[in-house]
C-alpha cells in the first residue's frame, strides 16, 4: 500500500502525529503542578531522542566514537554560541537564573526550532526514502519507526516551546515550524539523494541532536537551580528512558 501513499502524504501523517502530541503536551502544562513535572521531562525526552535515536543513525555511518564526537560537535558549538555570541536566554544573568524571565525557559523557543526543523528535514527524508522501498517490510519499518518516534518528539517540543513562550497558540504555532520540514524533506529525498548523496545529512543531524542535548542541559540545571536535584533530575531520567524504550523497543519489535 505504501506506493499508493504519497511522499508528502506520508510526512504529513507523522507531522500531525507530532503536532497532535505537543498539543498534549502543552494541554498537560496548564496545571502548574504537572507542568513542573514536564518540562524536565520533555528535557530528559530531548536528550533521549539525541542518545537513543539519533546517535544510532549517526554511527551507522561514521562508527560509534565518530557519532559521538558529530554530537558533542554539535553540543559545543551551540554552547560557543551561548557563551561568546548570544545567549540561549538573553535576559537571565550569566549564571543562567531564570526567575527573572518571563517565561520559565525564555529564550529557548528559536534555537530550539531552529535545531528542530533540521531534524524534522532529516525525517522527512526518511519517509522519502521509506517511500522509495516499495511495499516491504523495511519500508513500512522505517514509516511506522519515525511514526512513532514524532510522540516522544511532540511532547518535548510542546512542553519546552509552552515553557519558553507566553502563549500556547505561539507554543502551538513554533511546533508546527519545526515540524513543516518533515513533509518537504520527504518530497525532495529523491533529488537531494541524487546531488548530494546521504552522507551530507550526517553534519546537520549532528547539529541538531547536539542541540538537543544542550538544550535538554540546560533546562535540566535551571530546574536543579529552582526547585533542587530531585524534582529535576527525577522526571528528566524518566523522559530519557522513555525515549530510549521507544527507540529501542520498536527496534526490537521490527526484527
Amino acid at each position: 500500500m505504501i506506493p499508493l501513499i504519497t511522499d508528502a502524504g506520508m510526512a504529513a501523517v507523522v507531522t500531525a502525529i507530532a503536532l497532535i502530541s505537543a498539543t498534549v503536551g502543552m494541554r498537560l502544562t496548564a496545571s502548574p503542578r504537572i507542568g513542573r513535572v514536564l518540562v524536565p521531562f520533555g528535557a530528559g525526552l530531548l536528550m533521549g531522542m539525541a542518545l537513543f535515536g539519533i546517535w544510532p543513525q549517526l554511527s551507522e555511518t561514521l562508527g560509534w566514537a565518530a557519532g559521538m564526537g558529530a554530537l558533542s560537535l554539535g553540543f559545543a558549538l551551540l554552547w560557543g554560541v551561548n557563551r561568546f555570541i548570544y545567549p540561549v536566554c538573553p535576559s537571565c544573568s550569566a549564571a543562567h537564573d531564570h526567575g527573572t524571565c518571563p517565561a520559565t525557559l525564555h529564550g529557548f523557543a528559536m534555537p530550539l526550532v531552529a535545531a528542530a526543523i533540521l531534524h524534522s528535514l532529516m525525517d522527512g527524508l526518511a519517509v522519502g526514502a521509506a517511500h522509495d522501498e516499495g511495499q516491504g517490510r523495511l519500508a513500512w519499518g522505517i514509516f511506522l519507526g519515525i511514526a512513532i518516534h514524532k510522540i516522544p518528539e511532540g511532547l518535548a517540543y510542546g512542553t519546552i516551546l509552552r515553557a519558553a513562550l507566553r502563549s500556547r497558540a505561539s507554543a502551538l504555532g513554533w511546533c508546527a515550524v519545526a515540524q513543516a520540514p518533515t513533509i518537504l524533506g520527504a518530497m525532495i529525498e529523491s533529488v537531494a539523494t541524487y546531488q548530494f548523496g546521504v552522507g551530507w545529512v550526517i553534519i546537520f543531524l549532528g547539529f541538531a541532536g547536539g542541540s538537543f542535548l544542550f538544550l535538554g542541559y540546560h533546562a535540566i540545571h535551571n530546574e536543579w537551580r529552582r526547585r533542587g536535584m530531585l524534582p529535576a533530575v527525577g522526571p528528566a531520567l524518566t523522559g530519557a528512558a522513555g525515549a530510549a524504550f521507544l527507540q529501542e523497543g520498536l527496534k526490537v519489535f521490527l526484527r
